[in-house]
């Protein structure tokens, strides 16, 4: 039997304000751009600029002010906002803006793509029409490091009902060949031991005997090579020492990913930095990248076509709601700036808690001087939720004299040591690369004496976590940095 029940609970919900808030800060500079065109565009009542009556940048943040948007309990007290002389806002504070970004570009790689290479390459060969689509669809079926992992039989499919062409496994397969004596060599190969053959019989001197003994190698013990069994290789094929070790050093120059090559083939990404990090008279000083301080004010046109309405008879029911929409769009211009200005504040006041928490780190670039460190740490600082840190670290980057560094590059846990500290684990994976780098390279450090020599340097550590961390570094196991 239903009954209804009246209860009260007590609950917390973000405001429209805290929502747009938090979609901002975790947009990164290279976006923000596009997500301040995209709301001038839908909302008239904001634009580009600034007024010329300016506030103090010292009023714009007053003491209470991480009590709003981004405090961990209240809501934002939005009441007479349009009673407010917001005016415009100039969203670049003293200390914040570089002349020299003045509209700066973002640099944006040339060159065309792989599969344009590949096609340019296909108009020179003398193919039929039929056999043109089938090549089409073969360099449409190359992945980005230059394989082909789809089936044939699956391509030959996909021309049927897609391209109405009817074809066998005989006439894909020369036109594959075809495609695999383009540039770059490997090209179109369906496997690792494919894409070496390929580029070893595309060699210069491919009856050079070394060359003859790599083929041989990857044909008859590709397995063995992989697992670098050399022993088992020598047997199996009667070579000497030095014989397979000239032929190991042809392979291991072959590029195993060809699509991942030459200038233009693949475009090059920018990380575009949030932050400028810069070192004058001893002091350390942050800017935000100009591109998070964009200028933007309410429209004067909409503010006083507000006032002429707010003051005229309000009976009828059409200038009620043009009244409405009006005040709707002011709003939602004056959040928004409000929301732009409230992410400058919150990332500027995370970076300088990270700053003074990793200061020993700037002032050299030294991993080892990176302190274990994690979002609480911050968050307690800064006064804010883990969520708002959280935020800022995933997405954020900082230009350094060192180099660009993404945020979260700071955070780590601890390591105890044998004094009773505890270090970042930056620092341990640091000493372990420099063990790895210097190990004799015929007899490669097992996990278990990575773990021994750890210990002896001080750091307390498992050999599961140096198993993960040496896949974190990209490190193979021993036998397989063996060398001859």
């Amino acid at each position: 039997m239903q009954k209804l029940n009246l209860s009260q609970v007590l609950s917390q919900k973000l405001s429209p304000q805290q929502i747009q808030f938090i979609k901002l800060l975790q947009v990164p500079t290279a976006e923000l751009e596009a997500r301040v065109e995209e709301e001038l565009e839908i909302n008239p009542a904001l634009e580009e600029g600034r007024d010329e009556e300016e506030k103090n940048p010292e009023e714009e943040f007053p003491e209470n002010f991480d009590e709003d948007l981004g405090s961990r309990e209240g809501d934002v007290n939005i009441d007479d906002y349009l009673n407010e002389d917001y005016g415009g806002y100039k969203m670049q504070g003293d200390g914040n803006y570089s002349p020299d970004d003045d509209d700066r570009e973002i640099p944006l790689s040339g060159g065309i793509s792989l599969h344009e290479q590949l096609l340019s390459q296909l108009g020179y060969l003398k193919l039929d029409d039929t056999q043109k689509l089938i090549g089409k669809q073969l360099i449409g079926s190359i992945e980005s490091d230059g394989y082909i992992r789809r089936d044939l039989e699956a391509i030959i499919n996909d021309l049927a009902f897609s391209q109405n062409i009817e074809s066998d496994i005989d006439e894909v397969e020369e036109i594959l060949r075809k495609i695999q004596n383009f540039d770059p060599a490997g090209i179109a190969a369906r496997n690792l031991q494919e894409c070496l053959l390929i580029q070893l019989e595309r060699k210069e001197h491919p009856d050079d005997p070394n060359v003859q003994n790599a083929i041989r190698i990857i044909n008859d013990c590709f397995d063995e090579f992989t697992k670098k069994h050399y022993t088992k290789i020598q047997k199996r094929l009667n070579i000497e020492d030095e014989d397979l070790k000239e032929a190991v050093q042809i392979i291991t120059r072959l590029n195993p990913k060809p699509g991942g090559i030459s200038d233009g083939m693949v475009k090059t990404q920018y990380i575009i930095p949030d932050f400028i990090l810069s070192h004058v008279n001893g002091k350390f000083e942050i800017s935000l990248n100009s591109r998070n301080a964009p200028e933007l004010r309410v429209s004067r046109s909409y503010s006083e076509m507000f006032d002429a309405y707010d003051k005229s008879d309000k009976k009828d029911k059409k200038l009620k709601e043009t009244v409405t929409f009006v005040k709707q769009k002011l709003d939602a211009a004056k959040w928004f700036i409000d929301a732009i200005r409230q992410r400058q504040h919150t990332l500027l006041k995370t970076m300088q808690s990270i700053l003074d928490y990793q200061e020993e780190f700037f002032y050299e670039g030294d991993e080892t001087k990176l302190r274990p460190m994690i979002l609480k740490d911050i968050a307690d600082r800064i006064e804010m939720d883990i969520s708002t840190v959280s935020r800022v670290a995933n997405s954020k980057a900082i230009q350094t004299e060192f180099g660009i560094y993404p945020l979260k590059y700071f955070f780590s846990e601890g390591i105890a040591t044998d004094s009773g500290e505890d270090v970042s684990n930056k620092e341990v994976k640091s000493v372990l690369q420099t063990l790895v780098d210097g190990e004799n390279k015929r007899k490669p450090l097992s996990d278990d004496k990575l773990v021994k020599l750890l210990n002896d340097k001080g750091y307390n550590i498992a050999r599961r976590t140096v198993a993960k961390y040496r896949e974190q570094l990209q490190i193979p196991v021993a036998r397989l940095r063996k060398e001859l």
